[in-house]
């Protein structure tokens, strides 16, 4: 049995209702985000431009610390993610503990 937390289990009904973009620039196309996860192992300036992310939509940023994104995704390349599900983020949010940082 995979060990996966209900943070990542909410990730993956983000990605099932299609309520999120990978990658900094398909982030940036969308209207509005709640969440912004960006990867331990990506470069610093992916780093700030997930920041940038972060403060144009006003929500709050999570950064992995044990797992990449793309482990978590199954998505290759996967640096930076955004949510625009509300539920789904705050539900991400509240299960966060063990898996992601806060970034500020």
């Amino acid at each position: 049995m995979n060990n996966v937390s209900k943070a990542q289990t909410f990730i993956g009904f983000a990605m099932r209702t299609g309520k999120f973009r990978i990658g900094a620039n398909a982030a940036a196309t969308l209207k509005r985000a709640e969440l912004v996860i960006v990867c331990k192992s990506a470069s610093d300036n992916t780093k700030k431009e997930a920041d940038k992310l972060a403060k144009k939509f006003h929500c709050p940023i999570l950064e992995t610390k044990e797992k990449t994104l793309e482990e978590i995704t199954h998505r290759e390349n996967a640096k930076v993610m955004a949510i625009a599900d509300k539920s789904l983020s705050l539900a991400v949010l509240s299960n966060s503990d063990e898996d992601f940082i806060a970034r500020n």
